[in-house]
């Protein structure tokens, strides 16, 4: 018979050895939020778990659970297969560790493959996220970074977690870039994954002397950072990149993909055309228009985000500030790298 084991022992537990986490709920609700590490193995897919929830409302729960027990049937053999590639002990879960999570134990069980069962599921993970931000806690030293659109922060921050550096990609965990256009071509989190991204992170970095990430607005995309992270990003050391208009063009360019994605660049460029200029507005449609997408974007950099930039960047005092002049991203990696210092010099050269 398999055990049930509560949040917190198993959290220890993973820490300790090599452990699976299998969330069996729909892969739509794995998508929306899961416990970081979790793989998906679904008792019902999304159309099923959509039919059996509709027979529970429309008719009863004895027939939603039979039409649930007939079409888990079906899919039994796939089922305990996927199960028998995991080579570590096994914890699975659903929404409160009810029905689903009990019959993929059970059914696992009388298979000769042993797992636990996660109690309140993956809702009693969610509380303890939102308990731990509430905690208000974090004791590293923040480096920020901040420069005009397009002055390569995200790529910044990547090079230096590829050298072991500590660092918060909010906008990885948000997935969206910060921007009218930030989210084209990402698959944007909802609150509930971002703060589960998060805490995890904020855990791993905890001891560490400090942490290195990016100037973003509270807000992000369709979510927020929790306050008391705002207010530490705001009492950080600043770190101000300057680079050339050119290579603030290319490296939007490089990152957005326009040419990819142009009806919606042109959509989302409406919802910001009132305020710029008419004339400029025009350069910017016939740029969309004809593909010339580095004319366009130097033209919002120049007439949209960078006066929109100067105005924000004037809230510091001079002692919390230091600029960075640098011709190329290169230039602008290694002089951030040198001024955090040499916490782990296995970063690219």
């Amino acid at each position: 018979m398999f055990r049930d084991i509560a949040l917190a022992d198993l959290v220890e537990l993973k820490k300790k050895k090599a452990h699976t986490l299998v969330d069996v709920r729909s892969p739509q609700e794995f998508k929306e939020a899961t416990m970081p590490g979790s793989i998906n193995i679904p008792v019902f897919n999304d159309e099923e778990r959509a039919e059996v929830g509709t027979i529970y409302k429309q008719v009863g729960a004895e027939e939603a659970k039979e039409r649930g027990l007939e079409i888990f049937s079906e899919k039994l053999p796939a089922f305990i297969a996927a199960f028998k590639q995991i080579e570590t002990p096994i914890t699975v879960f659903c929404w409160r560790g009810g029905m689903r999570s009990k019959t993929a134990a059970t059914v696992l069980d009388l298979m000769g493959i042993h797992a636990k069962r996660l109690t309140g599921g993956v809702r009693s993970y969610r509380q303890w996220v939102v308990h731990e931000l509430e905690k208000e806690e974090f004791k590293p030293k923040l480096y920020v970074l901040n420069g005009y659109t397009g002055s390569g922060k995200t790529l910044i921050l990547k090079r230096l977690a590829q050298g072991g550096y500590p660092i918060l990609d909010l906008e990885g965990m948000a997935g969206h870039r910060g921007s009218i256009f930030g989210q084209i071509g990402l698959e944007p989190s909802n609150q509930k994954k971002f703060d589960s991204i998060l805490i995890h992170e904020l855990s791993r970095f905890q001891a560490e002397p400090f942490v290195v990430m990016e100037g973003e607005s509270r807000r992000i995309g369709k979510v927020s950072m929790p306050q008391f992270l705002n207010d530490k990003k705001e009492q950080g050391l600043q770190l101000f990149i300057h680079l050339p208009l050119e290579a603030r063009a290319q490296n939007i360019l490089d990152d957005y993909q326009p040419s990819n994605y142009p009806e919606r660049f042109k959509e989302a460029f409406q919802l910001i055309k009132k305020h710029i200029h008419t004339p400029i507005s025009r350069q910017i449609e016939n740029g969309f228009e004809s593909g010339d997408f580095l004319s366009v974007t130097k033209l919002l950099l120049e007439y949209y985000y960078d006066p929109k930039y100067e105005h924000s960047s004037n809230q510091y005092n001079e002692d919390q500030k230091i600029d960075i002049n640098a011709i190329d991203n290169e230039d602008a990696f290694q002089q951030v790298r040198q001024l955090i210092g040499g916490f782990n010099d296995g970063t690219a050269n």
